[in-house]
């Protein structure tokens, strides 16, 4: 089957030579990728392929060969438990939807210290204790238009705090593939300047002295050539971020090329009194946000990356953090940073439709002074042409 494949690939006009198909087939011998189609196709595209040029050609090429025979790679498929519990959940209509009370945040604080000095065991489907699958406020797996979720995985994502520990996957920097657009749009933010030692040849003033030298020759050196821009990147990690994880770790790999000088770290939500750097130790190694805004000059350039998709709690209330009791509002955090930083942008992985619909996205548009912009390479091209005037 698979040398049909190859001679399909051939017939596409793609260049692929027999010691790339060998190496396929060893890689399928080591089992480097679990049986499936998806896994297949990005093992097949990264050992055949090498200009991605011919991307759009393989595509084609893989999409006709193996149109309608998927099955063969999971005879025996098993269905999840937790895709069966989330069948469950109960789909209440838009009516029944607008007839579910929103407390307001300290309502809920105060009914939950209620509820778990009442509550004595487990309860599921109901519209009052704290448990699963029904439409009461406080619990998961079930629908509330604003509430705090106890455990489980965000479905509607309306909680306006969340109790459990937490563990975020730090953003990979290392990654390089589809990065290449994004690295022409940030280059539009460079500004070279010579600075350091002369231990670079300088040609065009070695051959102006040596021929005002009579022909002697006569060595010039000068400073090495150095992007000077330094960046701040703040990047919302987490929650519904996890949707945007591959996009964002091109911005970031990307970035991390292009900007030598750059610092980063990581918020969930909003930023408050405290940033991180490693996910894994995001509850021992803090770093306090005033000591961010005293360390760095006003010349840096600030770039926040999130989707600005939270409850609005979290944005103008003390203690609206989905995780603490923060002691003064994110909106406060951000309009410190925006004055500390007078150049700055908020990149937005969320498609731009979107941002009309969510609340949150348009308080920290105000926020900002609308300089809010799509991750997408236009977005980027107009985000580095607003940093860089």
């Amino acid at each position: 089957m698979l040398i049909d494949f190859f001679y399909t690939l051939k017939s596409a006009k793609i260049p692929v030579s027999i010691n790339e198909f060998l190496l396929l087939l060893e890689a399928l011998q080591k089992q480097v990728i679990t049986p499936s189609l998806d896994n297949f196709y990005y093992l097949a595209r990264t050992t055949l392929v090498k200009d991605e040029a011919h991307y759009d050609k393989f595509d084609k090429a893989f999409g006709l060969y193996f149109k309608g025979i998927q099955t063969i790679f999971e005879k025996n498929p098993e269905i999840p438990l937790d895709w069966l519990m989330q069948r469950m959940k109960r789909d209440l209509t838009p009516e029944q939807m607008a007839q579910l009370e929103k407390f307001g945040y300290d309502k809920l604080m105060d009914r939950i210290k209620e509820l778990l000095e009442e509550q004595k065991g487990r309860h599921e489907g109901g519209n009052k204790w704290i448990g699963t699958g029904g439409t009461s406020p406080f619990g998961h797996g079930g629908t509330n238009p604003e509430g705090i979720r106890m455990g489980g995985n965000g479905g509607n994502r309306t909680a306006v705090k969340v109790w459990e520990a937490r563990a975020y996957k730090d953003y990979d920097d290392e990654r390089e593939l589809n990065t290449r657009n994004i690295k022409v749009a940030l280059r539009r933010l460079r500004k070279f300047a010579r600075e350091g030692a002369a231990e670079e040849l300088a040609l065009d003033d070695t051959i102006r002295a040596t021929a005002n030298n009579a022909g002697y020759l006569d060595i010039r050196m000068q400073a090495e050539r150095k992007n000077n821009i330094k960046v701040l990147m703040l990047l919302d990690v987490g929650g519904s971020m996890d949707d945007h994880i591959a996009r964002t770790e091109e911005l970031f790999s990307a970035a991390k090329t292009e900007f030598k000088n750059m610092d980063f770290f990581y918020f969930h939500n909003c930023v408050y009194d405290y940033v991180w750097k490693n996910n894994h130790r995001r509850h021992a190694e803090r770093f306090p946000t005033w000591d961010i805004l005293r360390k760095y000059k006003p010349d840096t350039k600030l770039i926040f990356v999130g989707d600005a998709t939270m409850s609005p709690y979290e944005i103008l209330q003390p203690g609206g953090s989905v995780e603490y009791n923060n002691e003064e509002a994110g909106a406060d955090w951000l309009q410190r940073f925006t004055s500390a930083f007078p150049k700055f942008i908020w990149l937005n992985p969320e498609p731009e439709g979107l941002w009309q619909y969510r609340q949150s996205v348009d308080i920290v548009r105000q926020l900002m002074s609308n300089r809010m912009f799509g991750l997408t390479i236009d977005g980027l091209e107009r985000g580095m042409r607003l940093l860089s005037k």
